[in-house]
């Protein structure tokens, strides 16, 4: 019954260091668990920040594009995308300090933990064995004890057998008798062995269910309530680390926002009317034409009708054609004095110009300072440096200054012009002077008149070489007129009357019929042909246009 009753509680003893064998494994793979969740949680926020980072480096202004930055709305995005890159940064160091403060501490205490287990374990499975150990010896001594006790009551029996029969000598009863007292000694050093073993297992048993299994359990449960404890430490640090980055990304929003209201669209509107405004005139009041009285022949009319009689100067100067803008469209950078643009845009152009050179001027000038205090460091002190050496680059430098201030005086000269504080023919030296000049004073285009038909269907070639003769020839003038009539592409209607009093640019009447020999290159300009010498340039939003790429010369 003693044995059956020790059996059961070793048993349970064995079966509660099994359970508590895989709960604290299973606790260990909680902690490892989370371990990985908050690995890969820091993987998300460097992957996240990376994407951020590109996002915003992919939309930074490139260098072809720095104008547009000028526009309030540009530079508020601009803020936004380095605000952007800020808020990449502190996801960063989320993934930072969760990679420091979490995943590397819950690793290493993992492998603590798991060693401290073991150790637990093995300190459990030592008594369990060294109680079980003792319990075998004591029922062991116990079975001796037993088989003695036997022994020795069957020896007593045969020797008071043999010492009550007659017929048995003495020397068997003294044989019998000493061989009970010699089974009754063993007898009695086998109780003495089992009641040592007995008082020892009773001490180890008491030891072992009183102090060293709850000792064993008590160090396991500290152990657990540590990782559980650790797990929430953790837990919490998860979301501190996050709180900790909450005020400097409260900061890059604020600055997202401020960005946001610092938009002025006022201000940007007035930056594209300042960027884009022509400079002239808005057209006059339109005339009245009174139809009721015959209507005088054009110049044109009266040149073509009389290109075979008396072709009268006078009246052919009376109302010359149309004169065109003084350069010819230039599909490259345009001409030095920028003249193939609008008043307002060629003022902003050549300021910008001048600006550059006085910059320029001013780098030459530094430059030239700080050589001549290096030329008098040297003729004070000859032997540091020869102060003949720096003269080739002194004159180098003088020559550029020249040079510099020769090119901003030129378009200063045309500045000037352009703001009316001087006359056009006062103008620094200029190559295209003399050319406007002859421009200005050309009545006709020469190849203008050629293969066409007065109103009698006669040619004008006697016109057209008439012209050739009074026209002065310059260089400007003969790439003009040595160049085919444009072909007219199709036909356009004035929405609007236009007063065209710049160079290059033909008046028309609101209704009026015209074709179009150039469309719009996209500086609002469409060049149209009224009839074979009239022809200029009309701002495209005044215009209907219809092209016919088909379209024949008029």
């Amino acid at each position: 019954m003693v044995e059956a009753k020790m059996g059961a509680c070793w048993s349970i003893t064995k079966d509660q260091f099994e359970n508590l064998e895989k709960h604290t494994q299973w606790g260990i793979e909680v902690v490892e668990k989370y371990n990985k969740f908050v690995k890969e949680r820091s993987e998300i926020e460097i992957s996240y920040a990376k994407q951020i980072r590109n996002l915003s480096k992919k939309y930074q202004p490139k260098k072809n594009s720095e104008d547009e930055y000028k526009y309030t709305s540009c530079r508020a995005f601009l803020t936004t995308l380095n605000e952007m890159n800020d808020y990449a940064g502190q996801h960063e160091v989320i993934a930072e300090n969760l990679s420091l403060q979490i995943i590397s501490e819950l690793s290493r205490y993992t492998q603590e933990l798991k060693q401290e287990r073991k150790s637990h374990f093995n300190d459990g499975r030592k008594a369990q064995q060294h109680i079980e150990n003792s319990w075998k010896q004591l029922e062991q001594s116990k079975r001796r004890f037993e088989r003695d006790c036997k022994e020795a009551e069957r020896a007593q029996q045969y020797f008071e057998r043999m010492d009550a029969d007659i017929n048995v000598t003495k020397a068997d009863v003294e044989k019998a008798r000493q061989q009970a007292q010699l089974r009754h000694q063993m007898a009695a050093d086998s109780k003495a062995e089992y009641s040592s073993f007995f008082q020892s297992f009773n001490q180890e048993q008491n030891e072992h269910y009183y102090t060293l299994i709850p000792h064993i359990f008590q160090k396991i449960q500290e152990m657990e309530e540590r990782r559980i404890e650790r797990l929430g430490e953790s837990m919490k640090t998860f979301a501190e680390v996050d709180r900790q980055v909450i005020p400097i990304v409260g900061k890059c929003l604020d600055g997202m926002t401020k960005a946001a209201e610092s938009i002025e669209p006022k201000s940007d509107s007035q930056l594209v009317i300042e960027a884009y405004k022509s400079g002239f005139e808005p057209p006059g009041d339109v005339e009245f034409e009174d139809y009721s009285q015959p209507m005088t022949r054009t110049v044109s009319e009266s040149s073509l009708s009389n290109s075979r009689g008396d072709s009268k100067p006078e009246k052919s100067s009376s109302k010359s054609k149309v004169k065109l803008w003084p350069f010819k469209k230039n599909k490259g950078s345009g001409p030095e004095d920028f003249s193939h643009l609008p008043p307002e845009q060629r003022r902003k152009k050549l300021q910008q110009k001048i600006d550059d050179f006085n910059k320029d001027i001013q780098k030459e000038m530094d430059q030239r300072d700080a050589l001549t205090k290096m030329k008098d460091v040297y003729i004070k002190n000859p032997q540091m440096g020869d102060p003949n050496s720096v003269d080739p680059r002194l004159a180098e430098i003088g020559q550029n200054i020249e040079k510099l201030q020769f090119e901003s005086q030129k378009f200063e000269g045309w500045l000037a012009e352009v703001e009316g504080r001087l006359p056009v023919k006062s103008e620094p030296p200029r190559q295209q002077s003399a050319l406007y000049e002859t421009q200005n004073s050309t009545p006709v285009n020469n190849n203008c008149a050629q293969d066409r038909e007065s109103p009698d269907g006669s040619y004008t070639e006697e016109q057209s070489s008439e012209s050739q003769i009074k026209v002065p020839t310059t260089d400007f003038d003969d790439e003009f007129d040595d160049e085919e009539p444009l072909p007219t592409i199709g036909n356009c209607k004035a929405l609007y009357p236009f007063d065209g009093h710049n160079e290059g640019t033909l008046s028309v009447t609101e209704g009026e019929t015209l074709y179009v020999i150039e469309e719009d290159k996209g500086d609002g300009w469409t060049r149209v042909r009224r009839n074979e010498d009239e022809e200029g340039y009309v701002p495209s939003s005044y215009l209907e246009v219809f092209l016919d790429r088909n379209g024949k010369d008029s």
